[in-house]
């Protein structure tokens, strides 16, 4: 089987435009946007054991950089504009929690952060077995210093009719901006160095 032959049954995107937080509206001139596109996919490996799960690694990598062309398209945004980043998968009852990891660890990473110009930080991700309308919550830091307390945060996927017990829902989010009034002190965006993927 190739790359290519792994079936899509849907995609979905939402994207989220904060304007107010708190009983408190956004004063920054850019508008807080957050995006997760979803990937609903038939599971190769469902119900049996495969000993190489490179099939899903090599997908992984090929699927990343076209989900996050529909995110951006679909927020209006552009790849410098970018700030944070996480990534998840729920796996049918069929499937096992290390086909997640086949997806989102060896290969999604580097794709994923070409699409969005750099992305020096540890991308954040998260991972479950689960059926129809389960939810995720996954993940997010500052794509180039994960120090930076402000965009500590999450953002949750669900697809109501996925995943069936055959099937693989891979969720990617990307913002350009932390939490909307981020008092809690720490790392500032204005004080990283953007050097180590940390501070």
């Amino acid at each position: 089987m190739r790359v290519e032959d792994i079936k899509i049954r849907k995609v979905l995107t939402n994207v989220e435009e904060i304007k107010i937080d708190g009983g408190k509206e956004i004063s920054d001139s850019k508008q807080h946007k957050r995006v997760a596109v979803c990937a609903v996919i038939e599971n190769p490996f469902a119900g049996r054991y495969e000993n190489s799960l490179e099939l899903l690694s090599d997908w992984g990598a090929y699927i990343a950089p076209i989900l996050i062309k529909k995110g951006l398209d679909a927020a209006g945004l552009k790849p410098e504009e970018i700030e944070s980043y996480g990534k998840g998968a729920i796996v049918g009852a069929n499937g096992e929690l290390e086909h997640a990891a086949a997806i989102l660890h060896p290969k999604l990473g580097k794709p994923f952060r070409e699409a969005i110009v750099r992305g020096l930080a540890l991308i954040p991700s998260n991972k479950k077995i689960g059926g129809m309308g389960s939810t995720l919550d996954i993940g997010l830091n500052h794509k180039d210093a994960a120090f930076i307390r402000s965009h500590f945060d999450s953002m949750e996927i669900r697809v109501q009719d996925a995943p069936m017990a055959n099937e693989i829902v891979l969720g990617l989010v990307i913002t350009n901006c932390g939490r909307p009034h981020p008092r809690v002190g720490g790392l500032t965006v204005d004080e990283a160095k953007f050097e180590d993927g940390l501070r």
